[in-house]
């Protein structure tokens, strides 16, 4: 939303996601229309009447007649000065808004996209929304949901949150990548939902691609924390007992559970904090780690030095690593002489622009006066970019102006409260560690790969791992190896030094699909775009985990089978 910010600041009319427009259904409006599909989609951005402006004149360019409506509302900056001032904090740091918010959004819900689809609309465009209510909305509609139904909108929501991100619940990022068939044709999920809330996850057929209850499962742990209380604007989602069952068609997926929805929206805003800039450089030979190491160090010293000459303030942060010698890894990287080829990766942070432009310039020196075997930058030269920092907030639902506009006319969407709770009644105590006993024990050490599947994500700084046994069996040994202590260790060096890493680790025990999930809090360096790492969103971080080693075992092809 930032990025599209800054693009509607140099265009007015641009804001929104030129390809939905250009590629994604443009060349397509015939066929949509002689076929009466309806169209749901939230990229409007932070210009949505833009992007149907633009849907409209592609349109009229076919010869369709179409009705495209509006849902506005999300975006918040015409408010910037009233939420600067009264200080709003951030959910998690507690800190204020700053004068420098760049973009900020309330993720609205699925009814404003229902009553458009009941006032007719053949495609409705919104700006900021929970990527559930895309797939609720239609639900609601079709089957008369209220907001009564909360296991039927809980259901909804968890389809929802299962196709969101495309192909990662076909077989996209899998842990078993390697049995995952022909990805340059990978088959986009399909959710057929019953009217009684039973999910059918599939793929069109002749496409590639897998779908089972891995894939699905790894999909429903991503990016979520609490799986007792995932909270979206239309219902807050327990997830913990759904179960998944694999049929011919794909897998059938039940037992989402709903709660009263919250009487708030999170907003999501942005704010500038100077600017970063990142060089990749290859480097090859023998000790590419070391001497990789060595000359990122002495572009950071150099610079500095030049810095002191002239009266120009130190970096903010610096990170460096070696991609290819594991520094991912921290304590875990191999101990040998390292890779005899890798990549340097630094990154800076600097509040003046001027001061990066001046790093940019003399990192290039290095291909002459430091280590052997440096062969390129790769792109040239970087350039400093704009660094935004993520505030994430609540604002009460009926503060925010909802409307819905097609065809000429506006009319006001009013959310229904009548279920709404506060929203710290789902601020749940820590969920208790089940005690494991009567467990037999055995002389076999497990990489956790042989055992569990993983998928890894992000939320601002945060990071979850969900963790789900490969099979029923091996769950109760997951559970007590896998706990806060052990993950928070094997995971020290990617939090700040000056916190105790435990206490940024919680664990959820999901049962009904023999998994766990662990968010590890302030864990990305600060996130997307704040932070200065290889990988600022944790998408490694399951993978990492897949090493992690489960000691005193039986056999597991024996236990299995029992």
């Amino acid at each position: 939303m930032s990025l599209l910010t800054a693009a509607h600041a140099k265009k007015p009319e641009f804001g929104y996601a030129p390809d939905f427009v250009l590629f994604a259904i443009g060349p397509h409006l015939n066929e949509i229309k002689r076929r009466g599909i309806r169209v749901l989609s939230n990229a409007g951005g932070i210009n949505p009447e833009g992007c149907a402006i633009a849907l409209r004149q592609a349109a009229g360019k076919s010869g369709v007649d179409l009705k495209v409506a509006v849902v506005t509302g999300d975006n918040l900056m015409p408010r910037k000065e009233e939420l600067v001032s009264s200080g709003v904090p951030d959910m998690k740091s507690g800190l204020p808004l700053p004068q420098t918010v760049h973009s900020m959004n309330a993720y609205l819900g699925a009814g404003p996209i229902a009553h458009a689809l009941a006032e007719g609309a053949d495609i409705v465009i919104t700006g900021r929304c929970a990527d559930s209510s895309l797939a609720l909305a239609p639900l609601m509609h079709e089957f008369g949901w209220q907001s009564k139904d909360l296991d039927l909108l809980a259901a909804g929501s968890l389809a929802g949150h299962l196709i969101e991100c495309g192909a990662q619940a076909t077989g996209g990022i899998y842990t078993d990548w390697h049995t995952v068939p022909d990805w340059h044709n990978i088959g986009f999920p399909i959710a057929d939902v019953s009217n009684t809330g039973t999910i059918l996850i599939t793929k069109p057929s002749g496409t590639g691609g897998i779908v089972n209850c891995g894939t699905i499962a790894e999909q429903m742990l991503y990016e979520i924390g609490d799986p007792r209380a995932y909270i979206l604007p239309d219902v807050v989602c327990d997830f913990s007992s759904v179960k998944l069952s694999q049929v011919e068609e794909g897998v059938v997926v039940t037992g989402a559970k709903g709660k009263p929805p919250t009487d708030s929206y999170k907003v999501s805003a942005t704010y500038m904090d100077g600017y970063k800039m990142t060089a990749v450089c290859c480097i090859g030979g023998p000790k590419s780690k070391e001497k990789g190491k060595k000359t990122a160090e002495a572009i950071i010293l150099r610079c500095r030095n030049i810095f002191k000459m002239l009266k120009i303030p130190d970096f903010k942060r610096t990170h460096i690593q070696i991609l290819g010698g594991e520094d991912t890894y921290g304590s875990h990287s191999s101990s040998d002489d390292g890779p005899r080829e890798g990549v340097i990766w630094i990154s800076v942070h600097h509040a003046d622009r001027k001061a990066l432009e001046l790093v940019s310039l003399e990192i290039a020196a290095a291909g002459t006066g430091m280590a052997p075997g440096l062969t390129s930058i790769v792109g040239g030269r970087p350039k400093p970019s704009p660094l935004l920092h993520l505030h994430s907030f609540l604002i009460i639902k009926n503060e925010c102006k909802i409307n819905i506009s097609m065809d000429g006319k506006d009319k006001v969407h009013s959310e229904l409260s009548e279920y709404w709770v506060p929203s710290a009644t789902y601020d749940y105590a820590d969920q208790p560690v089940s005690h494991v006993s009567g467990l037999i024990t055995g002389s076999k050490s497990y990489r956790l790969e042989e055992l569990a599947i993983t998928r890894s994500g992000d939320k601002a700084n945060s990071s979850n791992i969900g963790v789900i046994a490969r099979h029923p069996a091996f769950y109760p040994y997951l559970k007590q190896a896998l706990t806060s202590q052990s993950v928070a260790d094997y995971f020290t060096h990617v939090f700040p030094a000056d916190v105790n890493p435990v206490e940024c680790v919680k664990r959820y025990e999901v049962d009904g699909i023999h998994g766990l999930n662990f968010v590890l809090e302030n864990s990305l360096g600060g996130g997307g775009v704040a932070s200065l790492r290889s990988d600022p969103q944790g998408k490694a971080f399951g993978q990492m985990l897949l090493d992690f080693v489960v000691k005193d075992m039986p056999d597991i092809e024996t236990l299995s089978k029992a």
